[in-house]
């Protein structure tokens, strides 16, 4: 027996101005809307925690800021470029400083960089092969990046103590490689006990990204070319680190960041006067503001470090997507 349906049921059905039409949209406005709902409160911190104060320090870069003014800092008169003048005026005692301090950490960066990658890669490729106690070395390797930077940094002045200290225990004491301990936290030693503490705190996370760039290379890549005669040293070189590219270049952006703005390491190390073979930029620039309480100059410094950043950054991805696009041409 066949049922006949009522031709204004069967409108009322397909009727997309039914009950079930409107039913069905808000609940599919919900579903969409959801994910930026839950996303809506870590872009507001985002919001009151990184670009509220950016602003603000920019409009700060633009006023004679002083302790004269901290109770109101908008009544602060305004300098228009004057503070940015005084920072690039290398001639001048400002600017000097500040070129000095730029010149320093630029090469403490890049020898931070270079020495964390290289550690890092040489330590991934290591751990690639199976072994007895891989894992546990796995994990030793991974404690200086799992240690919070204070208890690491203190860690290491107390190893850099002139008197008492294990630098100069094993050093000059059981190595006798020195004529005399050596101050570590003052002098020319402070670049070199910057560099070690950044490095050993560093290469940990270059040797994590690097290990887990390696788990996608094919083995059968690695067959065949010992079947072809290739040692080590040509795996590494033809395999291993053309494979690595796109890895490795999002980590040595990463880490140069990382490095360049690092304020936590120097200043646990030597404290709010950082040596002048230490003077890393980000502490100037809070010795700059802090200090001396010229917090306008210190604005100024401020976002001239972030568009040397910005510049960095655009001519580092600008090369690295040229390089690409014509590795794949």
């Amino acid at each position: 027996m066949t049922t006949t349906v009522p031709a204004e049921a069967a409108v009322r059905k397909s009727s997309p101005g039914t009950a079930d039409g409107p039913r069905r949209r808000p609940g599919r406005i919900r579903r969409i809307g959801l994910p930026y709902l839950l996303l809506l409160p870590a872009l507001l911190l985002e919001l009151l925690v990184h670009l509220v104060p950016m602003v603000i320090g920019i409009a700060m870069s633009f006023k004679e800021l002083t302790q004269f003014y901290i109770r109101d800092w908008t009544t602060a008169p305004w300098s228009g470029l004057g503070n940015y003048d005084t920072s690039v005026d290398f001639n001048a005692p400002v600017g000097e400083a500040l070129l000095h301090s730029f010149l320093v950490t630029i090469a403490f960066t890049l020898l931070s960089v270079g020495l964390c990658w290289l550690i890092g890669t040489a330590a991934a490729i290591c751990m690639q092969d199976t072994f007895h106690g891989r894992g546990l070395l796995r994990a030793l390797f991974l404690v200086p990046y799992a240690l919070p930077v204070y208890t690491a940094v203190i860690t290491w002045v107390f190893m850099f103590q002139h008197d008492n200290g294990l630098v100069n225990h094993v050093l000059h004491d059981q190595l006798g490689l020195t004529d005399q301990p050596s101050f570590w936290l003052i002098g020319d030693n402070s670049f070199l006990a910057l560099l070690t503490v950044s490095v050993w705190k560093g290469w940990p996370f270059a040797f994590l990204i690097v290990m887990a760039g390696l788990q996608n290379i094919p083995k059968e890549l690695y067959e065949a070319a010992a079947l072809d005669g290739a040692g080590m040293w040509q795996q590494i070189r033809r395999i291993t680190l053309p494979s690595l590219r796109p890895v490795n270049q999002v980590l040595v952006l990463v880490l140069f960041l990382w490095t360049f703005n690092d304020f936590n390491t120097p200043y646990v190390l030597f404290g709010k006067t950082a040596p002048a073979a230490a003077d890393l930029i980000s502490v100037h620039i809070y010795q700059a503001s802090f200090v001396t309480w010229n917090f306008g100059t210190g604005s100024a410094m401020s976002v001239l470090l972030l568009l040397f950043l910005l510049l960095v950054t655009g001519v580092y991805l600008w090369l690295t997507s040229r390089g690409r696009r014509t590795a794949d041409a």
